[in-house]
């Protein structure tokens, strides 16, 4: 079955660098879209929902904490699998974002191996 991913981070070249990742793992995606920040990756999913959504934490205009919450309010994004991936690593932190709606957390630097791991579960 095809797959959609939502990339989010306000570093065009981290996106980049998450959506080279992503291939190389293996996992293969039918569409994969990008967003510059929170507000951004709103508009997109209103327009149309996905399947899995990477997220920073630290963006302008709308934080990626911020995001969850929205998206989790969102009827079409109910079944939207949301990965936040960021450089932050604190259990206070994951934790909260994990009550908050994500589905999971990979810190950075990342592998290929830890976005497999993570998002395998999620392609079925």
């Amino acid at each position: 079955m095809a797959k959609t991913l939502l990339i989010v981070d306000d570093s065009a070249t981290m996106r980049k660098i998450v959506m080279r990742t992503v291939k190389m793992s293996g996992l293969d995606f039918d569409k994969t879209e990008e967003a510059g920040n929170g507000v951004e990756a709103l508009e997109k999913l209103v327009a149309g929902p996905v399947d899995i959504m990477l997220c920073d934490v630290n963006m302008p205009e709308m934080s990626g904490t911020e995001l969850v919450k929205e998206v989790r309010k969102l009827p079409d994004c109910e079944s939207t699998k949301i990965i936040m991936v960021s450089t932050e690593s604190s259990q206070e932190l994951i934790d909260g974002v994990m009550a908050d709606g994500a589905n999971g957390f990979i810190t950075k630097p990342f592998t290929p191996e830890k976005f497999q791991e993570k998002l395998s579960p999620f392609m079925n």
